[in-house]
């Protein structure tokens, strides 16, 4: 289970740091105004799908490794097949990426497939699992955080898909930080729940007998 934790604790902080240096490696790029997919339709945007490949596989492991670490119940494998779809989310992204078109960077109805998968399978997921979390005494402190994060996830991604990302948007000109508001807000949980799945796996063996709920 240690890896699996690992993988939890790698994947949000990669992500982040090759978003960041992509931002500088193309300094006509705005990280206030563009979404992080939009990096794809740069010429090194081969990085940003590269990134969401590998930041799917690590999450995907890493959400085996929550599944492990928390008592299972009746429903439980519910939120965990939520968090596994988000994954498959992240990896569609990278399949099919933004485009540069005319020179306007622009996205594809597929990566919109792959941004509602993402997004909208994390927050449900960790809403999910967070009353999973009210069942196992050795998580049960962390199920309001849990369930708070994936309920901040959707409104967030209410508010950027609805009012931010299209051209005329009231938000339009902030959409790039109000998205990596809510994908902070995903990730800081991530690493969290990381941190707390490593932490068992060092200190505290898995009990063996499932309860119902």
């Amino acid at each position: 289970m240690k890896p699996l934790a690992v993988a939890g604790l790698i994947g949000p902080s990669l992500f982040i740091a090759l978003v960041i240096v992509q931002g500088v490696l193309q300094p006509d790029y705005s990280h206030i105004a563009m979404p992080i997919s939009a990096l794809a339709a740069w010429p090194v945007g081969w990085l940003q799908n590269l990134n969401f490949f590998v930041v799917a596989t690590l999450m995907g492991a890493f959400t085996i490794g929550v599944d492990a670490a928390i008592r299972r119940t009746r429903f439980g494998l519910v939120g965990i097949g939520l968090l596994l779809a988000s994954s498959i989310g992240l990896f569609m992204a990278g399949l099919f990426p933004w485009i540069n078109v005319n020179g306007v960077p622009t996205e594809t109805p597929q990566h919109v497939v792959a941004a509602v998968l993402t997004f909208f399978c994390a927050g449900t997921g960790l809403v999910v699992l967070s009353r999973r979390m009210t069942a196992d005494s050795r998580w049960h402190d962390l199920a309001t955080y849990v369930l708070g994060t994936g309920v901040a996830v959707l409104l967030l991604f209410i508010v950027v898909g609805g009012f931010a990302i299209d051209e005329g948007a009231p938000f339009h000109r902030w959409a790039g930080l109000l998205q990596r508001v809510m994908v902070v807000v995903w990730f800081v949980c991530l690493l969290v729940m990381a941190r707390r799945v490593l932490h068992l796996a060092r200190k505290d063996p898995m009990p063996s007998s499932p309860v119902s709920g």
